[in-house]
């Protein structure tokens, strides 16, 4: 290693955060959520984040950032990337709402961002009275903060990639009782592919963990959907 310190590059001064991507589903649509920016002149979004603590590992402060934002705690958070684009801090109007309330100053961020999923019945409850936080659908997000779309797609890549070898992750998204109807939507979307509707029926009859109820969905303007449940328990015995 060369140790010549008069000819050596500057070490950068950076600031390491974390940023977090929590995904839900809605029965139609695959969401995101997102907090407000409406102070310094700003109306935009972006992700949940923070500064990490000097006292912290970037587990505990993507833990603290996931439990602040939705009152929930236990979440299984996947560390998935780190981004450190010299671009990160390009919008000083990103930089100056970031000193202001984080109360240092900022002349890079290198962040490491996780994503979790959730059931959004889970979480809508204790979301109905936080004006400051918002589902946005992935597929119509809006220019976001930094970097904060390409955190995102990533997220939503990584979580696909994981999919595709364990189609358990899918039905933590679903609520407990679902139509067929909902998991072929959620297959379409994070799979990127579009299924017919009677031969995702016949595969779905092959699978031993979706299980029918005799409960069927009321309301609709069509003939009643059956509802279904997913019994991880024979999933896991299927894959043995």
């Amino acid at each position: 290693m060369d140790l010549n310190l008069e000819n050596s590059r500057p070490f950068a001064l950076n600031h390491i955060s974390v940023d977090c991507v929590v995904l839900g589903f809605d029965g139609e649509r695959l969401n995101v959520l997102l907090s407000k920016r409406e102070d310094m002149g700003l109306h935009d979004m972006k992700l949940p984040g923070s500064l990490i603590y000097a006292d912290e590992t970037p587990d505990e402060a993507a833990a603290r950032v996931i439990t602040d934002f939705t009152g929930m705690s236990g979440l299984k958070l996947e560390q998935f990337r780190t981004f450190g684009s010299l671009e990160r801090t390009s919008n000083p109007e990103d930089v100056r709402w970031l000193e202001m309330v984080q109360h240092e100053t900022v002349t890079r961020i290198i962040t490491v961002a996780y994503f979790t999923i959730l059931r959004t019945d889970r979480i809508d409850s204790k979301l109905k009275n936080n004006k400051e936080v918002v589902w946005v659908s992935v597929d119509a997000l809006p220019h976001l903060a930094f970097d904060h779309n390409e955190i995102i797609s990533s997220a939503v890549d990584c979580f696909a990639r994981m999919t595709y070898f364990n189609h358990e992750y899918l039905f933590k998204l679903l609520p407990r009782k679902f139509t067929i109807t909902q998991l072929r939507k959620l297959y379409e979307i994070v799979l990127r592919t579009k299924m017919d509707p009677g031969n995702f029926y016949k595969k779905v009859a092959l699978m031993p963990y979706v299980v029918p109820l005799e409960e069927k969905q009321l309301g609709g303007r069509h003939r009643a959907a059956r509802y279904y449940k997913y019994d991880n328990k024979a999933y896991k015995k299927g894959k043995l």
